[in-house]
Formats: C-alpha cells, structure tokens, sequence
C-alpha cells in the first residue's frame, strides 16, 4: 500500500480521515468537519497538511477549510458547490484526477445526497473516500438530488473491485442496522446487525467498510430485491432504491 490513513472522531459522529502518500510524504485530509480535530490529528502524527479535498459543500464537510488553510496553506480541492461556502483553489468533478504525490486519486460522480458531491478513490491502494454518498449500512439522505442521480452514483460506487475499502463520513451504522434489519431478512444482514451492535457496545468503530460487505447486506444496494417486501413489486431500479429510502426517512426505530 503506497498510502498511510488515519482516522479520528470528531464533532457528534463525523470521521476525518487523513491520508499520507509514503513515497513522497504529502498529506491530505479527505473533508474539513472540525479544523481543530484535524491539526491536532496532524500533530499527533507529526505531519503536515498539502492538500484539503472536499466531498461536498456542507458545513461539517467544509466548514474547516477557511482556519486549515491560513494556518497550513494547503491546496483546497472539491466540487465547485463547495464554493457556496468557502473557496477552492481547484475545482473538481467526476472523471477528473487529483495527485497526492505518487497517490492518484480518481474523482467519482457521486451526486444525490448534494448534487455536485464527489468521491475520491485511488485504485492502486485500493481505498474510497465517500463522504455522505455511501454509508455502512446506509447511504445518504436525498437533501438535493433526485432518487434516479442517487442510485446511479451508487451503482458507481457498488462497481468498484469488492475488496475496495471504503471510508464514509459518519458512524450511522447503528441506525442503519436496526433499518436493514426492518426490510431485509437475509442472514448475513443479521449476523451484519449484531457484528454491529456488538462493537458499538465496546466503542468501537465500525468505519471502514468494504464494497463487498455492502452489495452484500446494505439494504439500499440491495434495494431492487427489497421492494417487493415493502409492497412496491414492479419498479424499476432507482424506483426501488427510492421506495427503501423513503422508507428509511419515515423510520423510527
């Protein structure tokens, strides 16, 4: 792996993830939840910052990016949405390349939860940064694009190599099991929801995931052979995948 990653909590359940290139020693930090959270992760690990690439413009996505760049003059990277609440140095969308040193990051149209929102993944290490797209167990919430943009992104996601390791924004995991639990009988997503449980109950991550563990039990991958037990037989795919997210919106467990 030409890559070193760390991870750390911050704000209420976000995850900041920093990402080393080896050969050349140039850092990014995927995302700006808590500026504060991400210097002292680079001071714990005795770093320093190149590159800030944003998935998407929300504030506990972003919101850091105007203190990390005035105190470590790293290259601010993202979505040109990012610009409604800070500005970039570059602007990116899907299909383009960002260079992390000897680290190549392809840029992945990941549109839905907003509807510029990208995800970085470096196919040599084997690594997705997914921000709010794609959640273990989960996806994110439709705040801007339509069901149709949401499921395409991913399906994009979903077509990556299995042993991808995926590195989403949030710990919903929890949540997101009680729900899988709700409209998926499967056992794997059982023996998932108590692999899940279990760790929480000793505080422990459950960031990453892989793109094989997800096509295999998260219930909005899954969503095409879910519809028909929500009662919604005969839809189409992305109309399947919204019926299972509109289900998730109203779920209250």
């Amino acid at each position: 792996m030409t890559v070193e990653i760390r991870q750390f909590p911050c704000l209420s359940d976000n995850y900041g993830f920093l990402v080393r290139d080896v050969a050349s020693g140039k850092v990014a930090c995927i995302d700006t939840p808590d500026a504060d959270a991400v210097l002292a992760a680079l001071d714990e690990a005795g770093w320093s910052l190149d590159l800030i690439l944003n998935t998407h413009w929300h504030p506990d996505h972003a919101g850091g990016n105007a203190k990390l760049k005035e105190t470590t003059g790293a290259v601010s990277i993202g979505p040109v949405e990012v610009e409604r609440l800070t500005p970039l140095d570059r602007k990116v969308t899907g299909g383009d390349q960002v260079e992390l040193g000897a680290t190549v990051f392809q840029v992945i149209d990941t549109g839905g939860h907003t509807l510029g929102h990208v995800s970085f993944y470096s196919a040599a290490d084997g690594v997705a940064f997914v921000g709010d797209t794609l959640f273990a167990l989960g996806c994110g919430r439709l705040f801007e694009g339509t069901a149709e943009q949401m499921w395409a992104s991913l399906s994009r996601l979903a077509n990556l190599p299995g042993e991808t390791t995926v590195y989403c924004a949030h710990e919903y995991t929890a949540s997101n099991a009680r729900f899988a639990l709700s409209v998926d009988q499967d056992p794997a997503v059982a023996a998932r929801a108590a692999a899940v449980f279990a760790a929480r109950e000793r505080g422990e991550a459950t960031v990453p995931t892989t793109i094989e563990l997800e096509r295999a039990t998260n219930p909005f991958l899954r969503a095409p052979l879910l519809a028909a037990a929500l009662g919604r037989s005969g839809l189409s795919d992305h109309e399947a995948f919204g019926a299972v997210r509109a289900a998730k919106d109203e779920f209250k467990g």
